[in-house]
């Protein structure tokens, strides 16, 4: 360090040059006070979840095993054309055979707590109906093994796997019914899971699969709906986590329940009064249909007035399911959604584009925006007043690249979590309630119509072997956690 050196030259100088003045110079300097450390320390809470997340779907594979059912994304992943080179998941990185090793790699890390999805047509091949008690079981065996090793479970409902028999039946998400279906599915699985597993979250990411699988046909199902039709759809999609939410606390009184949803993050471009005032706005009524219904259990004047004849169709009685009170909410944080500037212009805020050179991470939609894991918590709690907030997605798809000792070192990866993480640190030292982040992912796997091209986990997997190999940004991880601290 500069100082050391100058202190040094100082004790060189006084004591003139040779052994016994670089002994007593080591000595002049070992003997002075300590400079702080040059990074801070700026602990996290004792009382804090650091986890890892993985979708069912994405890891599991053993798609025709012990009863389970199609789903859609079964059926998508085998059209020809939708899945990058046809890849489709019946392996994936078979999870379900190998979780027993993936728990241990959880335990390396120091992790103490796991994000997971259960997959619907494992537990009701036919999307209601009698259950299939092997699909319920292995779900108990993993949970028992993440007890036994310390880490606690965090289940999430439906990540995006739809029994494909509701889909073939009853149109899918179009159909009110599935909303009664998916509720009777969460009621079932609390009542079997809630003696040990205290968190529920309802649907992942309804913007995405909403928009994208009903609205631009890019995921599963492959719909285009016309716009009436799919507002019909968001608003079932939110009624199913209303009615799951009431089936969930019925089931389980004891447990917590909350949805896990990829806000529409909008952060103030220059963070002054009024910029953030906008920001605020931005978020409320850019998430009209999804988290802001859900929060607020109503439909905000300018949605309707935005959507006119093809608003969606709701009852009062659906309306206050969907504004049942959520213990917690969990949001999945990858980048700034947009940069806002406040406007005299209504809405009274303008969304900035991205510049043509703004930084990328491996995804071409991944926009870097560090400072999107303070705004969207912050943003949790000033408009809504969320008082349990979990960043129940963060990471980001990376080079990746073996070396010729077959490490990976992903410094690019490690540079994108210290960042975001500090930023997350600074919401929780402003009293912003984050109790927990799951990073996305603990393995590569999946990663749906990119298939096995883009990788996000902290393993890398060999996929002709299904091997498990730590990288850099594992290390880098199991340090954080370690310290209680970004390194």
């Amino acid at each position: 360090m500069e100082s050391n050196r100058r202190k040094l030259l100082k004790a060189l100088g006084a004591t003139g040059l040779g052994l016994s003045g670089l002994v007593k110079a080591a000595e002049a300097i070992a003997a002075s006070p300590k400079e702080a450390d040059p990074q801070p320390s700026r602990p996290f809470p004792g009382e804090f979840y650091w986890g890892t997340a993985t979708a069912a779907f994405q890891v599991e594979g053993a798609v025709n095993e012990d009863g389970r059912g199609k789903s859609i994304w079964d059926i998508f992943s085998h059209t020809p054309g939708k899945i990058k080179n046809n890849w489709n998941a019946d392996v994936a990185v078979d999870m379900y055979h190998r979780y027993r090793e993936d728990v241990g790699l959880m335990k390396a890390l120091g992790t103490n707590a796991y994000r997971f999805s259960i997959s619907w047509p494992r537990i009701f091949p036919e999307g209601k109906g009698s259950p299939n008690q092997k699909g319920i079981d292995f779900y108990k065996r993993l949970v028992d093994t993440l007890l036994e090793n310390g880490i606690q479970p965090f289940a999430t409902l439906y990540h995006w796997d739809l029994p494909q028999a509701l889909q073939a039946r009853e149109k899918g998400w179009q159909s009110r019914s599935i909303a009664e279906h998916f509720a009777a599915y969460a009621g079932y699985v609390a009542s079997q899971l809630g003696d040990r597993v205290k968190h529920f979250f309802t649907l992942n990411e309804m913007f995405t699969f909403v928009e994208w699988g009903h609205g631009t046909g890019l995921l599963a199902p492959g719909l285009k709906l016309s716009r009436k039709d799919l507002n019909q759809v968001r608003h079932h999609v939110v009624l199913a986590h209303g009615l799951a939410m009431q089936a969930i606390k019925a089931a389980a009184p004891g447990v917590k329940a909350g949805p896990a949803e990829n806000m529409v993050n909008a952060v103030p471009a220059i963070a002054t009064p009024e910029h953030i005032k906008a920001a605020q706005e931005a978020t409320r009524q850019l998430n009209a249909g999804y988290l802001t219904v859900m929060l607020e259990g109503q439909y905000t004047n300018e949605f309707l007035e935005k959507e006119g004849k093809d608003a969606p169709r709701f009852t009062e009685a659906e309306m206050k399911a969907i504004g049942t009170p959520v213990d917690f909410a969990g949001i999945n944080v990858y980048m700034p959604n947009h940069y806002v500037m406040a406007s005299d212009a209504k809405p009274g805020y303008e969304l900035l584009p991205f510049t043509k050179v703004h930084p990328k991470m491996a995804s071409s939609w991944h926009y870097v925006g560090p400072e999107a894991l303070y705004w969207g918590p912050r943003h949790m709690k000033e408009i809504w007043g969320v008082k349990e907030i979990y960043i129940t997605e963060n990471g980001c798809g990376a080079a990746d690249e073996q070396d010729k000792e077959g490490r990976i070192c992903d410094t690019d990866r490690v540079m994108f979590l210290r960042n975001y993480l500090l930023n997350m640190q600074q919401a929780i030292e402003e009293g912003i309630p984050v109790k927990g982040y799951f990073h996305w992912s603990l393995m590569d796997n999946f990663e749906w119509v990119s298939g096995y091209a883009t990788r996000f986990g902290l393993y890398y997997v060999d996929y002709k072997t299904l091997q498990r190999i730590p990288k850099l940004s594992a290390d880098f991880y199991r340090e954080v956690i370690k310290a209680g601290r970004v390194l």
